[in-house]
């Protein structure tokens, strides 16, 4: 597996985010993840988007990470918002989002930030099983969704 950077609008990015919008909207029966999101919120040095591509040159995975700071949605300053992991259903199981995860956190300290953060449902249990074997610990409600029930949030320290 090959990772690159990529723009948020890339079409392989477009591609795979309309893949997982389906996953969640399956898994919560609503529209998929309505968090406002931007490609600029993902160019260096305020984040990162990157993208997995398998022998064949498909893109198999992604994830990325955007700058954070104090605000209204709970944020603090120096986060580092983890988005958009998804590993696509025939890639699951190689590692892939431990790779991705783990580069997108090397970047995020190398650009300063000392926290990573991440908002994820009740319904991925994948997800919360990567994030917890990975340091990552529940933390205070912020974001689009921490009024949510079944939203879970989860924190890193990267320092």
């Amino acid at each position: 597996m090959i990772i690159h950077p990529r723009s948020f609008d890339h079409p392989d990015a477009v591609r795979l985010n309309d893949q997982v919008q389906l996953e969640y909207a399956e898994r919560y029966g609503d529209e998929g993840d309505v968090t406002p999101l931007d490609p600029t919120m993902f160019e260096p040095p305020n984040g990162l988007y990157l993208l997995a591509y398998d022998v064949r040159d498909r893109p198999v995975a992604t994830g990325g990470w955007r700058t954070q700071d104090r605000n209204d949605k709970g944020y603090s300053d120096g986060d580092a918002e983890l988005k958009r992991m998804f590993v696509i259903p025939e890639g699951r199981g190689n590692g892939l989002a431990r790779r991705i995860l783990a580069a997108l956190e090397d970047d995020a300290r190398a650009a300063g930030r000392v926290r990573m953060v991440l908002e994820t449902g009740d319904q991925q249990p994948e997800a919360i099983a990567l994030y917890t074997s990975s340091g990552y610990a529940p933390c205070e409600k912020f974001g689009h969704y921490r009024t949510y029930e079944s939203s879970l949030c989860f924190a890193k320290p990267l320092r």
